[in-house]
């Protein structure tokens, strides 16, 4: 299935369409069928409110970033990855997406805010550990620059920091890890730092485990708020990314359970036999 095939049935089934869509159901219905047309309406209003909320939006988020933790936790500035009990043999960076034809870089495609806040920290770890890099991202709407090479770029030229291996063939998280795969086990590598957003570490981690690799999590961007107060509790548009992610990663999990199943039989055989 292609990439623009999966990102149209998702945006049916993400907010705010999927509410839109019930909301919109509930009207047609409204003189046909009034009590079912209520509690369509009721209940895409009261779903609608609660996603745009930023105390649920950002609580939903949570539940996911809680099945990691900060790869430094527990350890003082002046201590480094070096210290800890667990090392690794590279850095894996996923992509997260395009800033197309960026008019302050000459109209050239650059990554995307969510990517700088992973190079950053991909950045700061491997200054603390020394280990190589190998970002991960294809060209999934077409661009001329794949994701990785946007990247390789920004952390070579504005972090200097060096950039071992580029996969630039991948268009969803499946991929990046089947691919990476094949990419690090023909440098002996199996065991790796996966930097991503703590909420798409839990999807991401498990991807990378079935396709070959020992996973040491490396989360960045956890959700955090200075304080809950009534602003929390009222309805704001930047919640309903949240909402939208939260819903994605749930549905990302449950489909990729499926794929995983599917690929135990049939891809990573066929990755054993080629490699």
């Amino acid at each position: 299935m292609s990439w623009f095939i999966t990102n149209l049935i998702a945006t049916f089934l993400l907010p705010p369409l999927s509410l839109l869509l019930l909301l919109g159901l509930g009207i047609f219905l409204f003189y046909r069928r009034p009590k079912l047309a209520r509690l369509l309406i009721l209940v895409a209003f009261a779903f609608l409110w609660i996603a745009s909320t930023p105390y649920f939006a950002e609580g939903a988020l949570h539940l996911l970033e809680a099945q990691t933790s900060p790869l430094n936790s527990g350890y003082s500035d002046s201590r480094s990855p070096h210290d800890q009990p667990q090392t690794t043999d590279a850095i894996v960076i996923l992509g997260g997406g395009t800033y197309f034809h960026a008019p302050e870089y000459a109209g050239q495609d650059t990554i995307s805010d969510a990517e700088l806040v992973r190079l950053r920290y991909g950045a700061k770890l491997q200054r603390e550990t020394g280990k190589p890099i190998l970002v991960t991202g294809g060209k999934p709407l077409g661009n001329n620059l794949s994701e990785a090479q946007q990247m390789r770029i920004v952390l070579e030229q504005d972090f200097h920091v060096p950039v071992t291996w580029t996969e630039d063939t991948s268009d969803n998280t499946f991929d990046n890890a089947y691919h990476s795969f094949h990419t690090l086990q023909q440098a002996g590598i199996h065991k790796i730092y996966l930097v991503t957003h703590a909420w798409h570490m839990p999807r991401s981690a498990n991807i990378f485990r079935h396709a070959g690799f020992e996973v040491i999590e490396a989360p960045t961007a956890f959700t955090t708020r200075y304080q809950i107060d009534l602003l929390a509790f009222l309805p704001q548009a930047g919640s309903l990314i949240e909402s939208k992610i939260f819903v994605h990663e749930i549905i990302g999990l449950l489909w990729y359970r499926v794929k995983l199943a599917i690929s135990n039989r049939t891809i990573l055989p066929f990755i054993k036999g080629t490699i």
